[in-house]
Order: C-alpha cells, then sequence, then structure tokens
C-alpha cells in the first residue's frame, strides 16, 4: 500500500473564470475543504493555483467545476506562439464587445444630448424606447455575458465577486430604465430618466479595461515563456545505426542523440563523442559559450554552436534542468507575502461590504436626498457597485512578483523560494563561503617543500597516494599536481578521511597524515619550529597542508585558490547596500585574513568546521541580524538552510542547489546584490501598487456614495465610474510591468 507522504504531490492548474480576488478567496475555500489537499497557493494574476494534495488531478478539476472554475492541469511545455496566439485572441474578443457597447452608449448619449430620440411618454417615444430597450440587453448579453454567469455561479455557491458588482449595476440600470418607460407618467419628472446609455458604457469600460490588463499581463508572463520556448519540440535520435527525428516526449532515459551545429539541445545529457561550444546563457546569464569535451555535461535549452557531438541522455521531461528550473520559477511566482495575504482577507469580506454601502447609500438618499430622491438614490447605489470591484487589490501584489521572479530568472537568478524575494532585500549580513564562492574553488599547489628526510617527489608521491580517493577541492589540486609531474601513485590501506582536518592512511607501511594543524594537534605531532613558515605561507593567502610520515612533520604542499575576478566589485557592492560582509571559512586565521582582503572583506569566521557552519549563522541571528548565506559545496547546506536567505551558486553540488532559496545559475556573486536590489524594487513597487488599490477603494466608495454633494454638487456619473474601476486594474498592471525595465 502507498503511504500518504509517498503519494504527495504537487500540481500546478490553470483555472479560467477568476475575475477578482473574491473568486481567489472562493477556490481556496473550495480546495481546502476537501480532504487529501495539504496546500493551496492561487495566483490571480496569471490564474493559476499550486496545490500540493494527495488527490489526482481528475478529483481536483471536478472541485473546480463544481465551485463554478473551469481547470485543466499546466503543461510544463507549451508552444509560446500559441500561447500568444490565444491571449491575443483574448485581447479582440473583449476589445470586440468594448467597441459594441461603447457604440451603442456614445450613440444613446449624442441621441439624448441632441434631442434625436422621442421623448417617453409619446407613442412614438414608448416604441422606439422599447427598442432601445431591447437592442441594449442584446448587447449587454453579448459584452457582458461572462459577467452575468459568474454572477449567477456565485449566487449558486452563496459567494459575491467582482462579477456580481457588476451584474447587479448594469442590471439594476436596465431593469430600472425598462420601468421608467412603462410608468413614465406617474414617476416624478426629474426620476423619469433612463440609464440605458449607463448600463452599456460601464460594460464598455470594463470589457475594454479588461483588455488592456490581458495584454499587459501576457508581458508579466514573458519571462516563462521566454524560458518554456527554451526547449525544441523535436530531437535527433541514434537507433539502430540510424539517425531519426523524435518528438522530445518520445526520448527515452540512456538514449543517444546527435546535435548538430546551430542546434538546441533536446534534454539533459553527457557527451561521449564530439566537441563543441555550446551557448549556455539562456539559463545561466553567462555571455561566452563554454567549451564542451567527451564527459561533460550539457543541459536542455542551450544551443549548440560550431561543432557536433553525441550525448546520452540522463534526465528528460520534467527531471530536465529547464524543467525543474521552470517549475520553481512558477512556484515562486505564485508565492504570497504578508501584504497580499492581508489583500485576500480584505477581498473576501469586501464585496458583500460593499452591497451594504449600496443599500444603505441608496436609504439615506432616498429618505434626505434632494428631489427626485429616488433617482437620486438609484444613481449614487448603481455607481458604488460599479467602482467598488477588489479587481486592483487582488492584482497589486501578484503581478509585482511574477514580474520579478521572471526578470530574475532571465538574468540567471533562480528563486526557488517565493519568500526568498521578500525577504532579501531585508537583510541585514551576508556571510559568504570561501572556496567556490569567493574563491575559483579550483585550488592549485603553488610549492613544495622538504621539511624532513624526505624529498620533494617523494612528498608529492605520498600525499597524492593519500588523496587519490578523496572528492576534496584541496585533494584534487594535489592528485593533478602529481598527474602533470608524472609522479606515480603507491597503493594505500587503512584510508581514513577526517571532515575538516584531511586524512590519515598507511602507505609503504608507514603511517601516514596529511592536513592542517588541528590534524597534527589531535595526533600531539610537534610542528612548533614551523609556525613562522607556515604562517608566511597563510599570510600570502596560500593553504599550507602538512604531512607526517610516523608522526614526524617531513613537507609542506602550500595549495592556492584564486579569487574570483568579480568578487572584490560584488563585496563593494554589497557593502554599498549597507550590508555586513562575513567571510566563513575552515581556513585557518592567516589565510582566511588574507584571501578576505584580496576581496574587500573586512569581517572573518575562520577555522569553522563543516557542521558548525550553521552554528554560526544561527548566533549572528541571536545577534539580530538578518542573514543571507552564499555557498556551493554540501558543507555548505545545513548553513543555507539555516540563514534566512540560502543562496547556492549554480556551479555547485546538488545538495546546496536543493538547500538553497536562491540559485544563481551562473555562480558570480555580483549577482547576489543583483538579487538584493530587486528585492527592494519589488517590495517598493508592491506597496505602491497595494497602498493605490487600496487608498483607491477607499476614496472611491465616499465618492461614489455621494459625499462630496452636499458640500460641492458634485455626484459621480456611473460611466465614469466604470472607467475608474477598469483602470484602476491597468494601472496596477502597468506598474509591476516597470519591474521589468527598472535598474538596480
Amino acid at each position: 500500500m502507498v503511504s500518504q507522504a509517498q503519494s504527495l504531490q504537487t500540481i500546478t492548474f490553470t483555472i479560467s473564470g477568476m475575475r477578482c480576488a473574491g473568486c481567489v478567496n472562493a477556490v481556496e475555500q473550495a480546495l481546502t475543504a476537501l480532504a487529501g489537499v495539504h496546500s493551496v497557493c492561487v495566483n490571480f494574476a496569471d490564474h493559476s493555483a499550486v496545490i500540493t494534495t494527495t488527490l489526482n488531478a481528475e478529483r481536483i478539476i471536478d472541485v473546480l467545476k463544481h465551485a463554478g472554475y473551469d481547470s485543466a492541469v499546466m503543461e510544463t511545455f507549451v508552444d509560446p506562439k500559441e500561447h500568444e496566439r490565444q491571449e491575443w485572441l483574448r485581447y479582440r474578443v473583449l476589445m470586440k464587445k468594448a467597441a459594441v457597447a461603447g457604440t451603442l452608449g456614445v450613440l444613446l448619449m449624442l441621441g439624448e444630448h441632441w434631442s434625436i430620440l422621442p421623448k417617453m411618454g409619446t407613442v412614438l417615444g414608448q416604441w422606439i424606447w422599447a427598442e432601445v430597450a431591447l437592442l441594449s440587453l442584446a448587447v449587454m448579453i453579448y459584452s457582458g455575458q461572462h459577467f452575468y454567469q459568474g454572477a449567477y455561479t456565485s449566487l449558486l455557491h452563496r459567494q459575491a465577486n467582482m462579477d456580481t458588482l457588476i451584474a447587479l449595476g448594469t442590471g439594476a440600470a436596465w431593469v430600472y430604465s425598462c420601468i421608467v418607460i412603462d410608468y413614465f407618467a406617474v414617476l416624478p419628472p426629474l426620476a423619469s430618466y433612463a440609464y440605458f446609455e449607463a448600463a452599456v458604457v460601464i460594460l464598455a469600460f470594463v470589457n475594454f479595461g479588461s483588455a488592456l490588463e490581458t495584454r499587459a499581463k501576457s508581458k508579466t508572463s514573458e519571462a516563462i515563456r521566454h524560458l518554456i520556448g527554451l526547449q525544441p519540440r523535436s530531437a535527433r535520435v541514434v537507433r539502430n545505426g540510424e539517425e531519426l527525428d523524435v518528438p522530445i516526449e518520445h526520448i527515452g532515459l540512456g538514449e543517444t542523440l546527435r546535435v548538430r551545429p546551430g542546434e538546441k539541445i533536446a534534454v539533459d545529457g553527457q557527451i561521449i563523442e564530439g566537441y563543441s561550444a555550446v551557448d549556455e546563457a539562456m539559463l545561466t546569464g553567462e555571455s561566452l559559450p563554454v567549451e564542451k569535451q567527451p564527459g561533460m555535461m550539457v543541459s536542455a535549452g542551450t544551443m549548440n554552436q560550431t561543432g557536433s557531438f553525441l550525448f546520452i541522455a540522463t534526465r528528460i521531461g520534467r527531471d530536465t534542468a529547464l524543467a525543474q528550473i521552470i517549475a520553481s520559477v512558477r512556484q515562486a511566482q505564485n508565492s504570497k507575502p504578508e501584504l497580499a495575504k492581508l489583500a485576500d482577507k480584505i477581498s473576501a469580506v469586501f464585496v458583500p461590504v460593499v452591497v451594504g454601502i449600496a443599500v444603505l447609500t441608496f436609504m439615506v438618499w432616498y429618505l434626505f436626498g434632494p428631489e427626485p430622491s429616488f433617482g437620486y438614490a438609484f444613481v449614487t447605489a448603481m455607481t458604488v457597485l460599479v467602482i467598488a470591484c477588489p479587481c486592483a487589490l487582488g492584482l497589486a501584489t501578484p503581478m509585482s512578483v511574477m514580474v520579478a521572479v521572471g526578470r530574475a530568472a532571465q538574468s540567471g537568478i533562480l528563486i526557488r523560494q517565493g519568500e526568498a524575494l521578500h525577504i532579501a532585500g531585508s537583510l541585514t549580513c551576508i556571510v559568504l563561503d570561501k572556496t567556490g564562492t569567493v574563491t575559483e574553488g579550483k585550488p592549485q599547489v603553488v610549492a613544495v617543500e622538504s621539511l624532513g628526510k624526505l624529498d620533494e617527489r617523494r612528498i608529492v608521491q605520498i600525499a597524492a597516494s593519500c588523496e587519490a580517493g578523496s572528492e576534496h577541492a584541496l585533494a584534487a589540486s594535489i592528485v593533478a599536481y602529481a598527474e602533470c609531474h608524472q609522479v606515480g601513485l603507491e597503493k594505500i590501506t587503512e584510508f581514513n578521511a577526517l571532515v575538516g582536518l584531511g586524512v590519515s592512511a598507511t602507505v609503504a607501511n608507514q603511517r601516514v597524515l596529511l592536513g592542517n594543524k588541528a590534524l597534527m594537534d589531535a595526533h600531539a605531532i610537534k610542528f612548533t619550529r614551523h609556525n613562522n613558515h607556515l604562517e608566511k605561507i597563510a599570510g600570502q593567502g596560500q593553504t599550507p597542508v602538512l604531512l607526517a610520515v610516523n608522526g614526524v612533520i617531513e613537507g609542506i604542499i602550500a595549495i592556492a585558490d584564486p579569487i574570483k575576478k568579480d568578487s572584490a566589485a560584488a563585496v563593494a557592492q554589497l557593502k554599498a547596500q549597507g550590508l555586513r560582509v562575513i567571510m566563513l571559512t575552515g581556513d585557518n586565521q592567516i589565510t582566511a585574513h588574507a584571501m578576505a582582503k584580496q576581496a574587500g572583506i573586512d569581517e572573518v569566521i575562520a577555522h569553522v568546521l563543516p557542521q558548525d557552519k550553521a552554528q554560526a549563522i544561527q548566533a549572528l541571528q541571536q545577534q539580530g541580524e538578518k542573514v543571507g548565506m552564499v555557498g556551493d559545496g554540501i558543507n555548505d547546506a545545513p548553513a543555507l538552510v539555516q540563514a534566512n536567505v540560502g543562496f547556492a551558486l549554480g556551479t555547485g553540488t546538488d545538495v546546496a542547489i536543493a538547500s538553497a532559496d536562491v540559485v544563481i545559475l551562473q555562480g558570480s556573486l555580483i549577482k547576489v546584490s543583483e538579487m538584493i536590489g530587486l528585492s527592494k524594487c519589488a517590495a517598493a513597487n508592491i506597496k505602491q501598487n497595494f497602498m493605490g488599490a487600496f487608498f483607491y477603494n477607499v476614496i472611491s466608495l465616499p465618492v461614489a456614495a455621494g459625499v462630496l454633494y452636499p458640500l460641492f454638487g458634485v455626484l459621480l456619473n456611473p460611466m465614469i465610474a466604470g472607467a475608474a474601476m477598469a483602470l484602476s486594474s491597468v494601472t496596477v498592471v502597468l506598474n509591476a510591468n516597470r519591474l521589468r525595465w527598472m535598474k538596480w
């Protein structure tokens, strides 16, 4: 039997029919009430939902259908051109609906202004206005059917949303106008006014606003469509000695693929034959092509250049790096900071409150307003209903998050946890791992010195023999040095890797220790007379590795790992952003400070064992710091998890990347500074959107209710209210899109 934990899965759905933040609440309520659903995150901006559940997709779709929303599983790879075509069609339909409603509305307004239409109460007037009523109804059905259907569905589920407000406002205008036609003779003269033009013009403005919003939203999703577009639709597979072009969904693990010059790589794999240069800028942001040869890995979506090669497929479909990046970007785009959660809570009760305000407005104007009190009461109540749609409030946060996460992905910054986008800008301290983060991570032996009876060649031979089985970067440099100088290796026994210290082994029946001073101290090996020499090596930014044979120091191997060419510039940028920058390393104090000085880092926490790195982060947090940790190794994973935001360099290990909140795909520290700048800009943008949308509703509702009338004689026209409501959402979307061009 499969356990619940084993069957837990995260599925992304696309949902149609959501038209305001109230719909978001309705969808979340319908899903969270379902047994087997663990978490739900609905994104109003791109009409999607990320659901963690033990249920199958069909069950979720059925529940959403019952709640009044059509849905489907969002595919990882969708043809971007087809998506653009669908967006364009939706835009055109909305514009047509706006044009039809707007044309009739303008004609009616001009007809009344120029007294072309006959007066009500006359025989001709009764007939003409009846035709106007039928024509208005037809236009309202064509241009507003989706609103009325949405309102009806919401009513069935005892909910209220934007559709409810529009349906009530325009429906009331049409019904009241029909009453005026039939009872014109008995109504007070000032109350006998038809609002057919208001009903259709409101629909024109709302549809026009939705059309503009659709176009602006399509720009918001451009980044993820760009990533999806990197995936080719077919690839050349070698089967039974023949090369065949097959769809990528038919490629299996372990299959051999041919990549020719100028082609995109279809799946992840390992080169087995041929040489080439591959442009990986689309994934990593690195502008220079990367030389590839047998044994090296290639990634789906990258572009082969001049050469041709064969490679074995190692990851396909949803397991490729590109697919995982797309999934991570989508998940991050669906994240909700506290501000968005507050907006959702407000929106959940907003529509019922607005309906209550509209009723109260009607009653106040009807009982205390000037004549015709019924006419004033009706107009103000209708204006309140139309102007108060909470669309802008629902869009305020998700639009900015989507643009920011997408912009980051295009810059080679993969935000895996959406919360990191909101926290990064408030960090006070950045902790940098040394090896592979501040430095190149490719240490080289720069000197070998004999301190005893063994010559330098023998020292290298023993050291390389001990390190041949180790995966440590320093070990690899010693082995590479031995290979370069054609030093043969000896057989070793009793090998033991000592974390943070070095290694021990038996070579030619001699007990060997190879590592740092702490290793020698642990085995009570004296090296006091060599202290000055060790400090000199460390002071040059080199790491001294001591070799002891049978308890006696025999030699020193000096290893240097140069800092990355952009590390100093990155540290300067981080400091300019007001951050405290600390280097965290297992190296000794002297070496660590020498390397830190080259990078412009003032604070160093040195001689820290891998298992203690997380404790070092925790200690900083206890001092009140909000800490960002940047690393690339397995031993950095606990610290990345402990930090408020963990940054993993994409050149590092899979474990570090899986533990991080943010992955810097090309491994440049400059991107950490960019991420923090982006976070600050996104936070400011979200606040602008949220406050703008909130104050729009706070200010517009009293104005719509008529509070300015007693003082200034100003009463808001329902048509102007419709335009203001539509354009408020467009304004939020356009403001969010500014993040696509902002510098930070």
